[in-house]
């Protein structure tokens, strides 16, 4: 690796961890010796990177830091586009739409050279078929989860029993097969997940629920992480 890309991916590592990270940690991820990191972080810090660091703790990278828009890998290239196509095949058609111009932004922008991985790239996904027609504004609804509001929703399960049920949004979930809204149900009492299809009836209440928006994802999160960590 180029000791100009190594720099670069040591922002990167400092960019996305959530706290201090160590030379030998950021060694074992770049292949080299720690005395290249410790070389490689004063080479920034000479540059006015401002990374700041204590021995026996690690490195941080301050807040407010960025690098100039997108450089990026090649792998990271194959990543976005890999990322922007399976949208534009599965997402109702204001994310489908704005997947489409990301990736056209990436092409108009990324080095001549990395322009066949857009156009031509290996990492494919397939494109989405045979997904049912949305029963409620899906756009709308993610609105709604980030403003804290709530949804009355008439919805008909797989035997076709219909229930109205009160929703406070947390995420719109996207899959192969069909979209879902998910939330807290107010008649459960409990987190669930109604597919979009199913959705015969939304209204879209200006009543917020108690709940911050951030809060509310968190703990639907714990849950989710909680049921993959049950080993029953």
């Amino acid at each position: 690796m180029r000791r100009a890309d190594r720099l670069f991916q040591i922002i990167q590592i400092l960019r996305r961890a959530s706290g201090p990270v160590t030379a030998e940690q950021i060694a074992l991820e770049l292949e080299t010796s720690r005395r290249s990191v410790y070389r490689d972080v004063a080479a920034l810090i000479g540059q006015r990177v401002p990374v700041r660091g204590e021995a026996g703790i690690g490195y941080v990278l301050d807040g407010g830091f960025d690098l100039p828009p997108l450089m990026l890998t090649t792998d990271e290239v194959e990543a976005a586009v890999l990322g922007a196509q399976w949208v534009a095949g599965h997402g109702e058609p204001a994310l489908a739409r704005a997947a489409r111009d990301l990736i056209a932004k990436i092409a108009a922008t990324v080095p001549e050279r990395l322009r066949p991985l857009i156009e031509d790239g290996a990492a494919r996904t397939a494109p989405g078929w045979n997904i049912p027609p949305d029963g409620l504004d899906v756009a709308r609804a993610r609105a709604w989860a980030r403003q804290g509001r709530k949804i009355r929703i008439v919805y008909a399960d797989r035997e076709a029993r219909e229930s109205t049920r009160i929703v406070w949004p947390v995420a719109i979930g996207y899959s192969d097969a069909a979209r879902a809204l998910i939330g807290w149900c107010e008649l459960r009492r409990d987190f669930r997940s109604f597919r979009v299809d199913r959705v015969l009836r939304a209204d879209f209440l200006d009543d917020r629920f108690p709940d911050r928006p951030a809060s509310l994802r968190r703990r639907w999160l714990a849950r989710i992480e909680a049921r993959h960590d049950d080993p029953a």
